[in-house]
C-alpha cells in the first residue's frame, strides 16, 4: 500500500462514518511517520482502522470499505474495522499515536485525520503478535533504522501478553538485533 492509498482509505472512511479521526493500529501505520518505508513493509493491501470517537463504527468501515466490498474490488486494497484490543502494544501508545492529517477526498468537505501507531509501538504490537511476517516486518523496520533497537527492548516490559511471551519477544529481537550488528 502506498501512502496515497492509506490517505484514499482514511478519506473513504471519514465519507462513510462521519467521523473525522481514526486510529490505524496494522502494518500500514508505518506510512504515518514514514510515507517512503521500504516496499518489504508494505505488502499488506489493507488499513487497520477504528474511528477514534465511535469504535462502534469500525463494522460500518468493514461493510462499505472491507475485504470483497466494492471499494476493495474497485482499488485493490481496504480497510479492515478494528477495535483497539485488537493491537497488542505497549502501555501508553495511545499517548504517543502519530497524528497526520489526510488531505479532503474530491467532493468532500471533511479533514480526516489518522492516528498512527508510533513505529516502536506498531514493531513491538507486530512482535506481540509472531507470525513470521510479523518478524519480517520487525526485520525490515530494524535494518531501515525506522526504529532503535534499546527504544524497542525497553519497551517490551510493557506488552499486554504473558511473561513467557514478553521474554520470547525480547529473545527474537535481541537475535535480529545481534545479526543486523553481525560480520
Amino acid at each position: 500500500m502506498r501512502r496515497d492509498q492509506f490517505e484514499h482509505i482514511i478519506g473513504a472512511a471519514a465519507n462513510v462514518t462521519g467521523q473525522d479521526e481514526f486510529v490505524v493500529i496494522g502494518s500500514q501505520a508505518i506510512l504515518g511517520s514514514h510515507p517512503d518505508a521500504p516496499a518489504s513493509m508494505l505488502r499488506s493491501m489493507e488499513a487497520d482502522i477504528y474511528p477514534a470517537r465511535s469504535v462502534a463504527q469500525a463494522d460500518e468501515i468493514d461493510g462499505a470499505l472491507g475485504d470483497g466490498s466494492m471499494f476493495h474490488r474497485t482499488f485493490g486494497y481496504y480497510a479492515h474495522g478494528v477495535a483497539p484490543e485488537t493491537a497488542k502494544a505497549p502501555s501508553g501508545w495511545q499517548r504517543r499515536l502519530v497524528r497526520v492529517a489526510v488531505p479532503p477526498r474530491r467532493g468532500s468537505d471533511r479533514a480526516p485525520v489518522a492516528l498512527c501507531l508510533e513505529p516502536h509501538d506498531l514493531v513491538l504490537a507486530k512482535c506481540a503478535a509472531g507470525r513470521e511476517r510479523d518478524w519480517e516486518f520487525a526485520r525490515a523496520a530494524l535494518r531501515a533504522g525506522l526504529v532503535a533497537p534499546d527504544e524497542l527492548l525497553g519497551r517490551v516490559e510493557s506488552l499486554p501478553i504473558g511473561t513467557g511471551k514478553r521474554e520470547h519477544v525480547r529473545t527474537m529481537l535481541r537475535g535480529i538485533v545481534d545479526k543486523l550488528d553481525g560480520p
